[in-house]
């Protein structure tokens, strides 16, 4: 019978390791747990940082969205004369005189001839009267009369008349024409064309 305490004590043991044993999982368990709940909470923070953030982004698309069609909106009214009305003259493209021959030339010489003829001449008094004869011939003047008519045609054939066409106006007649009058004055005073007047009748399709 002396063997049984020992072979208790021995059990005993066991069973003291095996609660140790028991305790240490359970702590690890708890341990796992517990970081594993730490994880989860930091993954759910990402996830509402990113739904704020696609949130925020869905605004604001939105907002250039809005921004687009507002540009949009401007854009037509400043087309307009202000009150909703059709848009005013529209600037044709710019003639390749440098380049332009036979009749594609002839149109575009037409359409500034109209043009001096129905406008500049009858309008501008001793400005007009300056420009020689020859103007046709000069490749200068023929750039120069482009801009200056089609400026003309923005500034006075829009539908209606604002602040900055009355200033538009004022700064065309007051600077550019007698500048550009003068520069015509130039290029045609006692060229080798000759004083003969052009005959060719205004075809154009000036006001």
């Amino acid at each position: 019978m002396t063997g049984e305490p020992d072979g208790l004590t021995a059990v005993l043991l066991q069973l003291a390791a095996l609660t140790q044993k028991l305790a240490e999982l359970d702590q690890r368990q708890t341990g796992d747990a517990r970081d594993l709940t730490q994880r989860i909470t930091t993954v759910a923070s990402l996830v509402d940082q990113l739904k704020d953030t696609t949130a925020s982004h869905a605004q604001t698309l939105a907002a250039l969205d809005g921004l687009d069609r507002q540009v949009a909106d401007l854009a037509k009214a400043a087309a307009s004369d202000g009150g909703g009305n059709a848009p005013g003259y529209q600037p044709s493209a710019a003639p390749k005189f440098w380049k332009l021959d036979g009749p594609a030339r002839d149109q575009a010489i037409s359409k500034l001839r109209a043009w001096v003829e129905q406008v500049y001449r009858p309008g501008y008094g001793h400005l007009a009267a300056s420009l020689g004869e020859c103007w046709e011939q000069h490749p200068l003047c023929l750039y120069i009369l482009d801009w200056l008519s089609e400026l003309w045609s923005v500034l006075y054939l829009a539908p209606g008349r604002t602040a900055g066409t009355l200033a538009g106006q004022a700064e065309w007649h007051t600077r550019l024409l007698t500048a550009a009058a003068e520069q015509l004055t130039r290029e045609t005073r006692g060229c080798a064309h000759g004083t003969g007047r052009h005959l060719t009748p205004a075809t154009g399709t000036r006001p």
